[in-house]
């Protein structure tokens, strides 16, 4: 079942609430500046809405209900080492970031220094903020593909990410991105530690793995 929603700009789209879908405009329509994007996400609420380098228009559902709880349980770990910690502010998966190639995205959880942060205007952090996060993480659900995700984590590392985790309960696997470096891969592990970025951060799997 589809439905059709039309945007400030007079744009229509057609989405799929089964799957993401991705919708080209380039070939119909001028890509929408910063302001036209961010007032259509805000009309599709509650639906993600990401916009790729190449201003391709990617519309997701909201997750499955089991996957809003593995998502919850990492928030929440997360968030109290955040706030012991100091150093940074953490981001759920509604925060939308315009990276240096133009991609606009949503992690599923981010994290970014105080000393970056604090660097952007009001403005600027009103909006989608033009920054790339020190820290994402990427969980999978059941309509992801490794392939969608391993390409978003790659993105993430090219414009500035400094530590990355695809996290995979479906296989039980963890994918871990550092820039310039081999991705690690930990097969069914019971926690994934975030040092020395995350100083003494150790995610407990055991909750994302029920």
């Amino acid at each position: 079942m589809s439905s059709i929603s039309t945007t400030s700009i007079g744009q229509r789209v057609t989405f799929y609430p089964e799957l993401p879908t991705a919708v080209d405009f380039g070939s119909y329509f001028p890509r929408m500046t910063e302001e036209e994007f961010f007032d259509f996400c805000q009309r599709m609420d509650p639906l993600r809405v990401e916009r790729d380098s190449d201003g391709e228009i990617i519309i997701m559902a909201p997750t499955y209900s089991e996957t809003g709880g593995q998502n919850f349980d990492l928030a929440v770990e997360f968030g109290i080492w955040a706030r012991q910690d100091g150093r940074g502010r953490g981001f759920d998966s509604s925060a939308g970031f315009i990276l240096a190639n133009g991609a606009t995205r949503s992690p599923d959880l981010s994290w970014i220094l105080h000393e970056k942060w604090n660097a952007l205007s009001d403005k600027e952090r009103a909006s989608f903020a033009h920054i790339c996060p020190d820290f994402v993480v990427e969980l999978r659900s059941r309509t992801d593909t490794l392939n969608q995700l391993t390409a978003k984590m790659i993105e993430y590392m090219e414009n500035g990410a400094s530590l990355g985790w695809l996290i995979d309960p479906i296989e039980k696997n963890v994918y871990i991105y550092r820039p310039d470096r081999e991705v690690d891969i930990l097969i069914n592990p019971t926690e994934v530690s975030g040092d020395p970025l995350l100083v003494g951060f150790k995610l407990d799997l055991e909750a994302i793995w029920y």
